[in-house]
């Protein structure tokens, strides 16, 4: 055969096994997309806010949380049966009721290449804790008497009392772990974020989009699956939903009305589940008439929430006390409290117990990009009319919204709020007068006590107990109007793989790929 010819030869053979690797069947999730290209491992989200800030210790706003629960770990989370398991922690011991020993990952790396060590985790509680860090979840942890480093991957967390509450508070996704550089670099985490979870913080683009790339560094190996998550900011539902149905967003949520005309589309999934939220009418409780529990429990009576739940969700909520019903028998029977029974007449007559007969004025105010918030305030003005209570709507943009609801500067405040997986979040959190979200001025010591024994108590059945009675203490003296709890609907591209919203998570996306 001449030198040529065994070239050829040569060439042909190395392209023949180049094809019979090329033939395979068996393509791994991303890999190989339609006609034989790689599917682009970038997930677009389109959001309905726009972020209020990056800070997980500051900033409570969910338009926030979807973002900033990518790029932060916490010592422990919730797994898919809502069980707590190990997260930058691998384990914990309780040698009493008043000490917790995690034991942490070796080698966990911040965004920024440092190690996470004990002194981190003692830091960021420490910062929570502080009085000029304002946490919004100061709360959740002002049981904790102090914090010890036992070594590099070890950390000691005292406590002042027993507290049942302890490890699902730190489930929470502000509570986690931040790097004390990055924080004294910056002042704060507001527009910055560098963390240890499994997406990176790359750029925000005000009132466009919020772009996170894999932490190719993460724990979990094989882990995120996507290479880059962007985030749309698209408040008009109208917007969100041509976006789905182009394609030019692979994910959304979506309200109930939408959710019915896009389960026709066959190129798009739509998954639903029971939230943990509720909405609520929120009272400043220190200003006149509010001041007065009889002027709230008879705009409860005026309140028709089942007419709420038909006309604002489309039928698909249910009337929700301050534990939301998904909680299970940790939420009480609403169909037996008085103030839930929409009787106009005797609503009128605790009006004129309270001094108004003739009734009175009010605001209402309400975020102009939510929707099912607007139509709230609007049934809510019909139905409270009845009483002689003549109220106007005043609707604000989200982040004059987020500064009234903590500065309590609305009369009336239409909101959503979520009840948590433990009842402390909702009785504590909100209503306590210590409470690092009670924005109300509300303050009752017997209902306090309440709440205090409540998370103290371990024993389970006492504990039911106890929030039952803080439950219907808190609707009678009625700081907030309890209203629905709606189903939550996600609008996805069927290209999308490994997407399930849990209730205590909507935003679990670590298994996510494209194809």
């Amino acid at each position: 055969m001449s030198k040529k010819g065994f070239q050829l030869l040569f060439v042909l053979a190395i392209l023949a096994s180049m094809l019979i690797a090329c033939s395979g069947k068996s393509e791994t999730a991303g890999e190989a997309g339609e006609g034989g290209k790689k599917a682009e491992q970038i997930l677009k989200i389109a959001n309905d806010q726009e972020p209020a800030g990056l800070d997980p210790h500051k900033t409570p706003a969910h338009s926030s949380v979807r973002i900033y629960s990518q790029i932060y770990n916490g010592l422990v989370k919730f797994d898919d049966k809502m069980e707590v398991v190990g997260d930058l922690a691998v384990d914990w011991e309780q040698p009493d009721d008043q000490t917790y020993v995690f034991n942490l990952r070796e080698g966990v790396k911040f965004h920024n290449g440092n190690e996470m060590t004990a002194e981190d985790v003692k830091y960021s509680f420490e910062r929570i804790l502080a009085e000029e860090t304002a946490s919004h979840i100061a709360s959740y942890f002002a049981n904790v008497d102090s914090i010890e480093v036992l070594g590099d991957y070890q950390v000691q967390f005292n406590l002042k009392s027993p507290d049942a509450t302890f490890l699902s508070n730190l489930t929470n996704s502000s509570a986690v772990v931040v790097s004390k550089e990055v924080v004294e670099e910056n002042g704060d985490l507001q527009q910055v974020a560098v963390g240890t979870g499994p997406f990176k913080f790359k750029e925000w683009v005000p009132d466009s989009k919020v772009v996170l790339v894999k932490n190719e560094d993460y724990y979990e190996e094989g882990l995120p699956k996507l290479d880059e998550v962007d985030y749309f900011t698209m408040k008009d539902e109208a917007s969100r939903m041509s976006a789905i149905r182009t394609g030019e967003v692979d994910l959304t949520t979506v309200n109930a009305k939408s959710a019915s005309l896009l389960a026709k589309d066959d190129k798009i999934e739509v998954k639903d589940y029971q939230s943990l939220e509720y909405s609520y009418v929120g009272f400043n409780v220190n200003v006149k008439p509010l001041n007065d529990p009889k002027v709230r429990q008879a705009l409860s009576l005026a309140t028709n929430r089942k007419a709420i739940a038909d006309v604002v969700w489309n039928g698909d909520a249910v009337v929700s006390g301050p534990v939301a019903p998904s909680m299970g028998d940790w939420a009480i029977d609403l169909a037996k409290n008085d103030l839930y029974a929409n009787d106009t007449e005797k609503a009128k007559s605790l009006l004129a117990e309270a001094g108004y007969p003739d009734g009175f004025d009010i605001t209402i105010t309400t975020a102009s990009t939510y929707p099912d918030m607007v139509d709230t305030a609007q049934i809510l003005q019909q139905q409270w009319k009845e009483i002689g209570v003549n109220a106007e709507i005043k609707q604000i943009e989200w982040g004059e919204y987020i500064d009234t609801w903590l500065n309590t500067s609305a009369d009336v405040l239409i909101g959503r709020n979520g009840s948590g997986t433990d009842p402390d979040r909702a009785m504590q959190y909100f209503f306590h007068t210590e409470g690092s979200a009670n924005v109300w001025g509300f303050s009752d010591a017997d209902y306090d006590k309440l709440v205090e024994s409540g998370k103290t108590t371990l024993d389970t059945a006492k504990r039911k107990e106890i929030y039952t009675e803080a439950q219907e203490k808190l609707i009678e003296l009625s700081p907030n109007l309890f209203l629905v709890s709606p189903m939550k609907y996600v609008a996805v591209r069927k290209s999308v793989e490994g997407f399930t919203p849990y209730p205590h998570n909507g935003e679990y996306i670590l298994e996510v790929s494209k194809k």
